[in-house]
């Protein structure tokens, strides 16, 4: 379960600017959100880089 408090924190923050009506801002954050997922999802591991 604590693996979903950070999406249930940037979907309850998405929803709210949403009903405040700030809608551009709650796109921004969920694209953001997105960008941050796919990144840490397909970044290089860095374990397994040469070190020379």
């Amino acid at each position: 379960m604590k693996g979903f408090l950070p999406w249930l924190a940037v979907l309850a923050v998405v929803v709210l600017l949403s009903a405040l009506r700030l809608r551009a801002l709650a796109t921004v954050v969920s694209l953001g959100w997105l960008a941050w997922c796919v990144w840490t999802w397909v970044r290089p591991s860095r374990r397994g880089s040469r070190s020379g």
